[in-house]
């Protein structure tokens, strides 16, 4: 959490852009006529520009992952049939079982490339949602930030608590006892008030402090739980939320504004 998300998907953009490459190499690109795309409305900030360029480009890889599927699919194909003839060949007594097991490895192998390319298309499709669900719940965090009159406001992405008046860090042994009473371990903090990457992010996170923990996982819920009964403000991120969250954690405290 104390590196910033635009330089994660900084990183990320480049190692898509050499993975698209890499795997073109197994596929032969079609040319076709490129049709004008209609202009299209600058983006609104460095951070849209990102996401815009982020999903582009996942979008090539998953492409390029689809043509290397078919290579590997043949591959499973051509490794089972010589199989199903090996096994036939062993029945009858005419190779040894050291080259039967050989020929089923083969095959092992073959689906393993297959089911780890469909994994890679699996997660760049999970990737272009993350990332429009990012976008969305920006702007819902940015609006709810505004929504002092709903106590508790929950999203796909995050949940906000606003809690009771006169919220201060120097209470932050309540939560620390509660987490060590329950769980006999010490509470996981991330980042205890300011930190750098709030100074990055332009954020005031001095009342504040991170806890690394998922807020759907069995701690989270409990966590979550103890500080709306003791009436503390808290945000719960299910995922990261670029310039504000750079991944799962449990804020507590009131949102962080900018400055």
């Amino acid at each position: 959490m104390c590196r910033t998300y635009r330089n994660l998907l900084s990183l990320w953009l480049l190692t898509l852009s050499l993975l698209v490459c890499s795997n073109n190499v197994w596929a032969q690109k079609k040319k076709t006529k490129a049709k004008p795309k209609p202009a299209a409305s600058a983006p609104a900030s460095e951070l849209a520009k990102l996401r815009e360029e982020y999903v582009s480009k996942t979008k090539d890889y998953k492409a390029s992952l689809e043509k290397l599927l078919v290579y590997h699919d043949a591959d499973v194909k051509k490794a089972e049939e010589k199989l199903t003839t090996a096994q036939k060949l062993f029945a009858d007594g005419l190779i040894a079982k050291s080259q039967l097991d050989e020929d089923q490895r083969e095959v092992d192998a073959a689906k393993e490339k297959a089911a780890e390319t469909r994994r890679q298309m699996t997660s760049a499709d999970d990737q272009i949602a993350a990332i429009l669900v990012e976008e969305d719940a920006d702007q819902q965090l940015a609006k709810n930030l505004n929504l002092a009159k709903q106590r508790l406001v929950r999203t796909a992405s995050f949940i906000r608590f606003t809690g009771g008046p006169g919220w201060n860090l120097s209470e932050a042994w309540k939560v620390q006892r509660f987490f060590s009473d329950t769980f006999h371990k010490e509470l996981p903090v991330a980042v205890f008030g300011q930190g750098a990457i709030h100074d990055r992010w332009r954020l005031d996170h001095r009342n504040s402090m991170d806890i690394s923990l998922h807020p759907d996982s069995a701690e989270g819920q409990a966590l979550l739980s103890f500080l709306e009964r003791s009436g503390i403000p808290y945000l719960a991120f299910r995922v990261a939320i670029p310039g504000t969250a750079t991944g799962p954690h449990i804020h507590i405290g009131r949102p962080s504004h900018r400055y």
